[in-house]
């Protein structure tokens, strides 16, 4: 049987998304999560061509005031922009909207890590749900909120989660790491 899928994929090597204010973010990230910050891509745009366009999918006269790159811990890097364009739409999405995304952390206690982020003044929606049943059994999580409004999220799984007593295969599992 011929393999499927793109050839020589090893895994995630980053996720992009885009802020109203950078360093508003690069803080949070830095001061709150406890991520590295690593480089700056710097300012980028096309003011007479089609190169945002043609390369991004965005409008051509899009300019991008700056890119950071952040690690936290193990796993994906973060490509952080902050954009300005005409016909940017400035609503956060939900994670019911198309296009809607959450970014989750794993945590080794979820309530010391939910505590700390209470102390710090971030949003919390409600408290951590301990799951016990169905191929999550044995997950923890919860959701927060950016100062940006940006959903993310603590998860936690210190004995795993039940599917794995079913299933030969694995997820990820940043417990590995």
């Amino acid at each position: 049987m011929a393999p499927s899928g793109i050839p020589g994929l090893r895994g995630t090597d980053h996720v992009g998304f885009t802020v109203p204010d950078l360093e508003e973010a690069v803080t949070f990230f830095r001061d709150v999560i406890g991520c590295e910050i690593f480089y700056s891509l710097g300012a980028q745009e096309d003011s007479k061509g089609t190169r945002m366009r043609d390369k991004l999918g965005v409008d051509p006269r899009a300019r991008i005031r700056d890119i950071r790159l952040v690690r936290c811990k193990n796993g994906a890097n973060f490509e952080i922009f902050q954009y300005e364009a005409d016909d940017q739409n400035k609503t956060q999405p939900r994670n019911s909207d198309i296009g809607g995304h959450h970014l989750a952390f794993y945590v080794d206690d979820i309530v010391s890590a939910t505590d700390y982020l209470r102390e710090k003044g971030v949003r919390i929606f409600g408290e951590p749900e301990f799951k016990t049943e169905g191929p999550s059994g044995g997950e923890n999580w919860v959701y927060f909120i950016t100062p940006w409004g940006m959903q993310m999220e603590l998860v936690s799984y210190p004995k795993g989660k039940s599917y794995e007593a079913d299933f030969s295969g694995r997820l990820w599992d940043p417990r590995d790491s």
